[in-house]
């Protein structure tokens, strides 16, 4: 399966009233099998103790699948939702920005399933790895 191309402009409108508005997270480039997406970590994307949020990252995680699996699929006669997600956290991040790559494993006729990874957006250090799965369901 091959993209619809879609522009950066286009993409990032979909955020607009959010989590991932409210998260700052912006899609950056789309490739041929890619999406590469950032987010700020900051106030909104810490946990107590000062550090990027892994929930955050989850979030990050599932946006990027879910972006990606809209640019696969005909949205007039189905949608993607994620049926699962994981995420193992290998780093910590206290500022600054992630930039996380989500490539497509597999897709289906009913799932997708994405690899992400993101990075610290300073040094390039792998911080979070994780999987998607997004189930595509018929329009009623």
């Amino acid at each position: 399966m091959q993209f619809k191309e879609v522009s950066l402009e286009q993409i990032n409108a979909f955020n607009k009233n959010t989590l991932m508005e409210v998260l700052g997270i912006e899609c950056v480039e789309v490739g041929t099998d890619f999406i590469v997406s950032t987010m700020p970590v900051d106030h909104r994307t810490h946990q107590p103790m000062g550090l990027l949020h892994g929930g955050a990252s989850a979030a990050l995680i599932e946006s990027i699948g879910s972006m990606g699996s809209t640019l696969l699929i005909d949205l007039t006669k189905e949608y993607p939702v994620g049926l699962e997600v994981n995420a193992n956290h290998v780093g910590g991040v206290k500022e600054g920005y992630v930039k996380a790559i989500g490539k497509i494993v597999h897709a289906g006729k009913r799932t997708h399933l994405w690899q992400v990874d993101i990075f610290d957006g300073t040094t390039n250090r792998l911080v979070c790895t994780g999987r998607l799965t997004v189930m595509i369901i018929p329009r009623s």
